[in-house]
């Protein structure tokens, strides 16, 4: 059965691209999308992603301030930072605001696509 992935960026053509380039590979498909973190939030337990991929910068909820709702609402579920800004978020605030990974937009989309093999797997064997 294939990975749920709930993708989240104020950018509709980073989603588009994303979502190619994940549901390219047979494993995975995009559950569902939001423009910002407050739209993540309001849908995020309807749509039982698998892994969520988050922006930092965005209108109505940033992204670090959505991690931590979006984390206790769904704990088991890893979240990656997907960020132009990767810099501005330290480790140890990314931790606790649930955030498994933190991925550049400027490295190659394959850095992502890794991030998400690792953390899926991670993800499956927690919850089995």
């Amino acid at each position: 059965m294939p990975k749920k992935i709930f993708i989240i960026d104020d950018s509709k053509i980073v989603r588009e691209l994303v979502r190619r380039y994940l549901e390219s590979r047979l494993e995975y498909i995009v559950c569902s999308e939001a423009a910002d973190g407050q739209d993540a939030i309001d849908h995020a337990r309807e749509v039982d992603p698998d892994l969520i991929i988050l922006d930092i910068c965005m209108p109505r909820l940033n992204g670090l301030d959505a991690a931590v709702i979006l984390h206790e609402m769904l704990p088991r579920v890893p979240i990656i930072l997907y960020t132009l800004h990767e810099n501005i978020v330290s480790p140890k605030r990314s931790q606790a605001s649930g955030i498994r990974a933190v991925v550049s937009k400027m490295d190659p989309i394959d850095v992502l696509v890794g991030e998400v093999m690792n953390h899926v797997s991670v993800a499956r064997t927690a919850s089995a």
